[in-house]
């Protein structure tokens, strides 16, 4: 996953506190420009929690910097954790110490493997969609795939094959032949044609695509557009920077129990404007997966974008994730 932070926050509370397992290093490789690989293991040897494909781990990547980082092995390994870390190039601090200072032997605090991006049982054809480092959560999802005779299709989107992080190992993969790459610099006939692929599509079908935002919004609204119900599509955004839509607009967050004012300008998260005026709010992903920065909502109506929240939840209106999502209305009233 992407370069995320966490705040300062009360003792035993957030990200920090599910940190739980203490880790070795075991190796570290080069994947691709700017992507290393990470093995984790535990250091007596034991087995690891399972996990499930799609799955992630919050990550101590330096001391009070955590990040949220997707397990790409197969899930059916016990013995480690396999990551992919892209450096961010305006990392504040978690890919960054990630490519400079992390070498084998180093003990790293995780935390248990957490799921907002799950596999769904089913017959159907499965077809993943990969863009950069959204790879990640593929990987283990095509070996789970594999291992259950499933039929799927991997397309891996990337600017050029340098930047292709795991080629080899999908170029060895016993299911290398479901495996499609498309690089921004090469043919147009091996361009990534979203309409083509999701122009036809089965009862018990199912899309997931996992990658930067502009790359997911063509892949789901192309998908949309064909006719696919939102009960097949599955979408994890790999996204550092903030994202801007066409219809926002500023809006305020009172905080009622500090009684202050925040005014959240275009382009600025509501979590950086609360930071910006001295409230702390932990948080880890700044992308709305983990769940580490949920604050309730007394009046207004949350725009949520996020991936952590049910529908259930964002009916309710009665709590938000900062870090990502922002307001219908031009007042939120919040609780912290």
């Amino acid at each position: 996953m992407s370069d995320h932070s966490s705040l300062p926050g009360p003792a035993g509370d957030g990200p920090a506190a599910a940190l739980t397992l203490a880790l070795r290093l075991a190796a570290r490789d080069d994947e691709a420009e700017g992507i290393v690989s990470l093995t984790l293991v535990d250091p007596s040897g034991a087995a690891l929690p399972p996990f499930t494909p799609g799955s992630h781990l919050l990550v101590e990547c330096a001391p009070g910097v955590v990040r949220a980082y997707s397990l790409c092995n197969a899930p059916a390994e016990r013995h480690r954790y396999l990551l992919g870390v892209l450096r961010e190039p305006a990392s504040r601090g978690g890919s960054a110490a990630v490519h400079e200072d992390w070498v084998v032997g180093r003990t790293v605090r995780v935390s248990p493997p957490r799921n907002h991006f799950p596999l769904v049982e089913s017959s159907g054809r499965v077809l993943l969609l990969g863009g950069g480092i959204g790879i990640t959560p593929l990987l283990a999802m095509a070996e789970r795939l594999h291992a259950q005779g499933r039929p799927f299709a991997l397309h891996y989107c990337t600017r050029t094959a340098a930047r292709t992080a795991f080629a080899e190992r999908l170029r060895q993969a016993p299911f290398a032949a479901s495996v499609h790459l498309h690089h921004d610099d090469g043919p147009a006939e091996a361009a990534f044609d979203a309409a083509r692929l999701l122009g036809a599509r089965g009862p018990h079908d199912h899309v997931y695509a996992c990658g930067p935002a502009g790359f997911l919004a063509h892949a789901m609204e192309t998908a949309r557009q064909a006719g696919w119900p939102a009960s097949q599509l599955h979408q994890e955004v790999f996204q550092a920077s903030v994202e801007t839509s066409p219809g926002d607009q500023p809006f305020e967050i009172v905080v009622a129990n500090r009684d202050i004012t925040v005014q959240v300008p275009v382009g600025e998260t509501a979590l950086h404007a609360l930071a910006r005026a001295g409230i702390d709010v932990m948080f880890s992903c700044e992308q709305g997966v983990c769940g580490a920065c949920v604050t309730g909502v007394i009046e207004g109506e949350p725009d949520h974008r996020d991936q952590y929240l049910t529908e259930a939840d964002r009916a309710r209106n009665d709590c938000f994730t900062p870090c990502c999502s922002r307001s219908r209305t031009p007042r939120l009233v919040i609780e912290i």
